[in-house]
Parts: C-alpha cells; structure tokens; sequence
C-alpha cells in the first residue's frame, strides 16, 4: 500500500501552547488531493474532530494549522490527525501513518503541568563506577581482609589497577577493591572537559560493604574509602564553576543486610537491629514473616533486605521529613542536581511494588520541593511508559526505547543476549512505538546508553567491531534523548557480562593518540554545537534493509544521519524535500567536510559498508 506523505514534529515549530490551548501544525504534499483535515482530541474522555485550516504552501509542502483545547480534568492532553480523500481516510499518530483509527497508547501526547528540567536535554552525560575510574587517593583505599562483607564470609580483596576482575559475583565480584574514589574523579575533571562531557552519573557512592555499593549502611555518609561528605561538596562545587552538573544514584529500594537498621551478623551496636530481633524498633523497617527471621530481600537475594514503606518512619527517614536523604544531598552544601534511582519499578509494600506509583510520585514531589529543577531518573530494564507520563519521572534509563533496539540492530542480540535479527524497517517501528508513547519533552529526557554497569560492554557484544560501534555512537549522539557515555566507551574498553563490564578505566590509552577517542569528541562536539540534536523533532527519510536516514530539526537547522549496516555498499535515494529544504540543498558532512548536492529535492547517494554520516543543510 502506498501511503501518502504527512508529517506533525513535536518541537516548538509544530507545537505551541498557551495556557488552554494546544496550536498545531502539520505538513502534507501540495498536489494531494485532501478534503479536509481533523485534529482528534478528548476533552472530557470524549471525542471532539476540530478541523484544521490550510496555510501556506512552499515548493512541495502544504502547510495546516489548528487548535484545540488542552484537558482541564488532568495534565496530560492526548490528539491525532484524521485525513479525508473522498471515500478514504488516512490517520497521523506517533508511529506514522495508517488507513485506520489508532489506539490511545499511540496518540501524540502533551504534558501541561509536569516537564522534565530544560537543561537535561542539553548534556551529555558521562557514567562513572567509582572504584574502578581513577585512585586519586591510596592512603584511603580498601585493604586486604580489612573487614567482611557477609559476617566471616567474603574478605575485601585489593588488587592492582587493572588486575582482571573476578568472573562472578559468586566468587569475589562484590568484594574486590582497585581504589577508585572521589578525588580520582575530581582529578580528571579536565581530562571529561576536553572529551565534551557536561554531566556526571556516579554509581552509588554512601557507604556500604561492597564495591558497588548497592547494598547501602548509611545513606548520609559518603563512603569512607570513596572520600568525605566535605569533599564531595567541595567537588560538586569544582563541577558547577565548570558548567557541569551530577546526578547521584540513590539505592531506596532495599539497604544492606549490615545496615544498623538490619544487622543480620550481630555487629556490637546500642540498638538491636531488626534481624533476630521482633521487639527492635527498627522491625517494621522491614518485611519479616511475624516473628521469625525470614524476610523479603530484593528479587529473592538474601543480601538486599526490602524496606518497608507502608511505615512511616521510613517513609520520614527516605522521602518526607524535613531532613529526608533524598533532600539532604539536594541542599547545600551538596547541591547535587538529580537522582537516578534504583529499580524503582519495585519499591513498594508488601511482597510486591503495592502503590508503586504512589511512592515514586512522593520521591519527585520530595525532589522537586528542594529544587524544582532536579532531574528524577529511573532505573527500568523493560517497558516504562507508566512512569514516564510525567507525574513521575522525568525520564528513564532507556533500555527499553534505545538499548535494547539497538542492541538487535547492530549486534544482533536481545537484552538476554539470545539471538535477534531485525532489519532498518523493523528497527525504525520500534524506536518509534516506544517513544510515542510518552510525550515528548521526556522523550528529550531519556537517557540513552550503549552499555552501562549492568550490561555487557557493546564493543564487545559485538565482538570488538569498531566499524559497527561507530555507527552504533551516531546513533546515540544524533538519536532523540539524552545521550550517556559509560566510563572507557571513549577509549574502546571491552568487558563482558557483570562484573567484568566494570574493568579498570586503561588511563595509558589517553597518553596517545585514540581514534576512538577523537571520534567520540567530535560527535560530542557536534551535538553540543546543534540545537537540533539536542531537542529538534526527528523525522524518518528511510528505513530498509540494512540502512536508515533520519533527520533532526529546528528552526533551519537541518541534521541528517544516515547509516548503512551491511558490510557492502548500497545506493540511496532520499526525499529532502520532505524536510522542505531546496530542491537542489547541497548538504555537507560535519564529521569529514565532504559534500553532496541534491537534485529536484531527492538525494541520490552511495553508502560504503559499514559508513555512517551527518550531513548538515
């Protein structure tokens, strides 16, 4: 079936709000043949057909114009476009075009009353595993059998900076020890300048037994062996006069069996804790079987007992009271500016994640009384449309909407690394399904990753390619979201399945010329210097076999990716003047100062294998 051409972007050109209304515009070809144009909306949870008035026109392109009224009974408003030709209709949502009436999951969406803080969409962040970036600070790092991290089982272990890291987290994975710490990143602020980053994201960093510090003893005290609570604001301090921001990872899900709350092995305290103890006040911190000793942990795991959160008290300590951790590290001195919080998919009462949205609204509402501007991230590996409606969260670590469909385009993998083929066609239907279900200023806040702590590394998923991994870095720094860099990605550092993703960061590989490191700065430096990347509407040009081309725009600013997956070379001819540019545009590539004039508004080009661009008009 061939489908005509329409097109609605989400940005400010296309749509404008006021405080009642919704104006928006749309494109279509000049010479089809229309009868009449409806925006559909629900006022009301009931259909209303608004119809659409003709504007100008400009070379190929008929512009249309309408208004509709913004839901006053809730804050988000939801529309689509209805296309009539004589007998034939044609409807535009957010997953393209189609002859039939589309669900409400795929209508356009727009939040009036909750938006994700502007400046997220303008980073790029920079993920860091503390132990394992840089030891800025030996005297402090953790020792040898220095302490135990379940009772008399599991002694700390400290290795040599670059010593391979244990195969599991049944053998040593928790408890081996480099020496990474605060001033080791602090020291190599000027090092994330000159690569372009703007924004760190640290792996949980209070204290806790592990090295990865997921299992949380004390949710006021940075870790002793990472640095001091007074350095750290010292840090974020050095950070802002840089222009930079930090998010934290905040663990609230679960604390650590160690925790004095917990304290399953009986450490010497004034008050018992909550294990082997029914009459500890801290027992209803906990989910415990009545008076026995048989709790819930996090998805079963002993280690990670779950908090209560149906208790008051810990609801105070978390989120509520005045001096709740999530706002403490908020304040000054600290002034942290958001939190990525862990599974918080899960946090919840009882067995399950009972009124789970109820809690995740009262950690933004938390965040957001101390600084308005914070950035709520959360952790989903799946599906995170619910979230993400904007009452929650601003974004998400987006496995579901980036990873894991490029994950299958590129290397050919699931997110359980099972086999997964899928071509361009395919690719380009699932980014689209996934971010058209959430409305667009958190599609702008996603945050978009290759890999991350608790993933394969993607250089090594796809089993050292770098030709592949080159294609797979454009898409992330020129795709819609919030682009994140996970520590040694800029130097091509491999690692497989946890805990070997975390190797130590090769410093030695900076010391010479890196291809891979100037490739990365320069992606990094085009996007920071293109509006459009950062929050231009993205529109599809192609999308079949092994290639694609999509561009992003804004305001004249026209960016234009096109990627070619397939180890062979294959002809191309795009529709530029979709984009309403020139017939005969010449159009140049940031990354290599080449150029390529279009003819009659298509651009007829030839991809090498394995070659990707960036073509500005």
């Amino acid at each position: 079936m061939t489908k005509p051409f329409f097109y609605h972007g989400q940005d400010k050109q296309w749509v404008n709000a006021s405080d009642s209304t919704l104006t928006l515009t749309l494109v279509s070809e000049a010479d089809t043949l229309i009868s009449t144009i409806f925006i559909r909306c629900e006022p009301d949870n009931e259909e209303m057909l608004i119809d659409m008035e003709k504007g100008k026109t400009d070379g190929r392109l008929q512009y249309w114009h309408g208004q509709i009224p913004l839901n006053q009974d809730k804050a988000l408003t939801h529309y689509c476009f209805k296309v009539m030709q004589n007998s034939r209709q044609w409807w535009l949502d957010s997953k393209g075009i189609s002859p039939r009436m589309p669900g409400r999951e795929s209508h356009f969406k727009f939040n009036s009353q909750h938006q994700p803080p502007q400046w997220v969409k303008n980073q790029v962040f920079y993920q860091i595993f503390p132990d394992r970036f840089n030891n800025g600070n030996p005297s402090i790092s953790v020792k040898d059998n220095e302490y135990f991290l379940k009772g008399d089982e599991r002694p700390t272990i400290a290795k040599e900076w670059g010593a391979p890291v244990s195969d599991s987290h049944d053998n040593n994975g928790p408890n081996e020890f480099y020496g990474g710490d605060l001033k080791g990143i602090e020291d190599k602020l000027d090092y994330l300048q000159a690569l372009g980053v703007t924004a760190l994201y640290l792996n949980p960093i209070f204290q806790a037994p592990s090295n990865h510090k997921y299992d949380t003893t004390d949710y006021t005290r940075i870790d002793p062996h990472l640095g001091t609570n007074e350095q750290f604001g010292h840090m974020v301090e050095n950070l802002h006069q840089r222009d930079m921001k930090i998010v934290l990872d905040a663990v609230y899900n679960h604390t650590s069996v160690n925790h004095p709350w917990f304290n399953r092995y009986q450490q010497q305290q004034e008050t018992s804790g909550a294990f082997g103890h029914p009459d500890s006040p801290f027992r209803d911190y906990y989910q415990f079987d009545g008076d026995s000793d048989n709790y819930i942990g996090w998805k079963g795991i002993d280690s990670l007992p779950k908090l209560n959160f149906s208790n008051p008290e810990v609801q105070d300590y978390i989120y509520a009271g005045d001096d709740a951790v999530i706002k403490q590290w908020l304040r000054p001195p600290y002034n942290i500016d958001g939190w990525r919080f862990d599974v918080i998919h899960m946090l919840g009462e009882g067995v399950g994640a009972a009124n789970n949205a109820h809690y995740v609204k009262a950690f933004r509402d938390a965040a957001k009384s101390v600084n308005p501007e914070c950035y709520v991230l959360g952790e989903h590996f799946f599906e995170a449309t619910s979230w993400l409606e904007g009452d929650q969260e601003d974004g998400a670590m987006n496995y579901y909407g980036f990873a894991h469909p490029v994950r299958a385009f590129f290397a050919n993998k699931d997110i359980a690394y099972h086999n997964c083929k899928i071509d361009a066609a395919e690719f380009a239907d699932w980014l689209e399904e996934v971010r058209g279900k959430v409305p667009w200023l958190n599609q702008l806040a996603q945050l978009n990753q290759l890999d991350s702590h608790d993933t394969m590394r993607f250089l090594t998923t796809l089993d050292g390619d770098q030709d592949t991994m080159r294609l797979a870095l454009l898409m992330l720094f020129t795709y819609v979201g919030t682009p994140c860099i996970y520590y040694g990605t800029e130097v091509a550092l491999e690692g497989g399945h946890d805990p070997d993703n975390r190797r130590c960061f090769p410093w030695e590989r900076t010391e010479t010329p890196n291809a891979t490191f100037d490739f990365v700065s320069k992606l990094i430096e085009t996007r920071k210097s293109q509006l459009a990347l950062q929050e231009g509407s993205i529109q599809w040009l192609h999308a079949e076999q092994q290639q694609l081309a999509y561009a992003r725009k804004l305001e004249g600013e026209h960016l234009i990716t096109l990627i070619n997956n397939s180890d062979s070379s294959k002809a191309l001819s795009l529709p530029i003047w979709q984009l309403g540019l020139p017939e005969d545009t010449v159009l140049t590539d940031l990354l290599t100062g080449d150029e390529w004039e279009c003819k009659d508004g298509v651009l007829n080009i030839t991809l090498a294998g394995k070659e990707g661009l960036l073509l500005s008009a």
